[in-house]
């Protein structure tokens, strides 16, 4: 009933929208596009009634959250001829990848008769990541990770894509100063949640109006082996409670990191000071099955007695192609040297690196105390302010903050750090013991 009456609601809006869009066929294309997308979508999908300065819309993955965004940009530029609307991602990847060229992204969306001139050759640059349309509303993209270009802007509308994901939360500081066009301004946010400080402080404001949403809302429109798929591998996880039921996770008693911890020191590239050393870490898989576990590859530098996370390039790969990846980053980030623990694969873990690269500078090291003991002077540093994350880490943060000595899974993304982090602290004997 609920879902009838906010599509009833939803289609008396668009009755109203129709007595602007007569006559040409641009303009019953783009009420042809609203009408059908009032068919399509679940209640909880749709603008809200309720006046709002931000949609804030946390959801798991799959439940439809690019669709959402995009219908509520096209549907907003329809009816407000000639209106700025910025669409903001994490990078310009995801912004090309995912929110215009996407399954669910713009371009999937507006018909070619709707976009300038008539054709998406002239309507859409991919250059520009800006769309033109019809009747002179222009959708811009930018990525998250280049605030400053943001500023001077002004919109009337704005989408944001994952901001959970955001490496810098200027970025949407800059983005609201320009949220200034129009009666009434207004900003919509897809994400899948994570406990970061921009998301907690918008879950505590009048503003926000707050929709959430798990992945099996959408079962419909989910291929059943994806289902499988993410039921297998995230079922009664603390991960999968985050990913598929979009809870907002908080700390967990006895974890020796918090996600405060992390977010308070987590800094821009740019204000990353020059590195004295850099470390490739490895905690390798020596199996290659499905059900093998995932080895973990971490790159960090210190500079001083400061310490930096650069990458998580962790994954399930083969042998090869995992060595493969930790001697491109070598390379890629001139780094030092790489470490891997060899307490599984042995002498085998170094013959491979050697076979790929033999004048790659290698060091084994070799797991005599648990992970625990190993882990607990590299959480020291955290807590002592001395180790920033260059961006966002999701994936590892997530292990971090949810391993305590119970923990049954392997951390491998955070073994890898561990490693790293030894390395380089190591050397000049400044890894201090927490004492508990």
């Amino acid at each position: 009933m609920k879902q009838l009456q906010t599509q009833t609601k939803y289609s008396e809006k668009l009755l109203n929208f129709s007595t602007k869009l007569k006559e040409s066929e641009p303009k019953q294309k783009a009420l042809q596009t609203c009408i059908k997308w009032a068919a399509q979508g679940r209640g909880k999908q749709f603008t809200p009634q309720e006046d709002f300065n931000i949609w804030l819309i946390l959801a798991g993955r799959g439940w439809g959250k690019t669709r959402t965004g995009a219908e509520d940009v096209i549907t907003y530029a329809f009816n407000h001829p000639n209106s700025l609307i910025a669409v903001v991602a994490p990078t310009f990847g995801d912004l090309r990848r995912v929110c215009f060229g996407g399954v669910s992204g713009l371009m999937s969306i507006i018909p070619e008769e709707c976009f300038a001139e008539g054709t998406s050759e002239v309507g859409y640059s991919v250059s520009r990541s800006e769309i033109i349309l019809f009747n002179g509303s222009k959708i811009v993209g930018f990525s998250a990770t280049e605030p400053n270009r943001l500023r001077g802007s002004q919109f009337h509308r704005a989408w944001c894509d994952e901001l959970a994901a955001w490496q810098y939360p200027e970025t949407f500081d800059q983005l609201m100063f320009g949220l200034r066009l129009g009666e009434n301004p207004q900003c919509v946010i897809t994400t899948t949640p994570r406990p970061t400080k921009i998301i907690t402080d918008l879950l505590k404001r009048k503003d926000v109006h707050i929709t959430t949403g798990h992945t099996f809302e959408n079962e419909a429109n989910l291929a059943s082996s994806a289902l499988e798929t993410l039921k297998e591998r995230y079922a009664n996880t603390r991960l999968g409670r985050q990913e598929l039921y979009a809870e907002v996770l908080t700390d967990i008693e006895g974890a020796l990191w918090s996600y405060n911890m992390i977010e308070e020191r987590r800094i821009k590239r740019e204000e990353m000071p020059d590195l004295e050393r850099i470390v490739v870490a490895i905690d390798p898989a020596v199996t290659n099955t499905e059900n093998s576990d995932e080895t973990g590859i971490v790159v960090c530098g210190r500079s001083a007695n400061k310490y930096y996370v650069l990458e998580d390039k962790s994954g399930k790969y083969s042998p090869d192609d995992w060595a493969r990846t930790a001697i491109r980053l070598f390379y890629e980030l001139n780094a030092d040297r790489i470490v891997a623990e060899v307490n599984n694969g042995g002498d085998l873990v170094e013959r491979l690196i050697r076979t790929i690269d033999s004048k790659v500078p290698y060091t084994p090291v070799r797991a005599s105390r648990g992970k625990m003991m190993r882990a607990e002077p590299i959480a020291a540093l955290y807590e002592q302010e001395r180790v920033s994350h260059i961006g966002v880490f999701s994936e590892l943060e997530e292990q971090m903050c949810s391993y305590t000595p119970e923990a049954k899974t392997s951390p491998d993304r955070l073994d890898a750090l561990v490693w790293a982090l030894t390395e380089l602290s190591d050397t000049i004997g400044s890894a201090y013991w927490r004492i508990s």
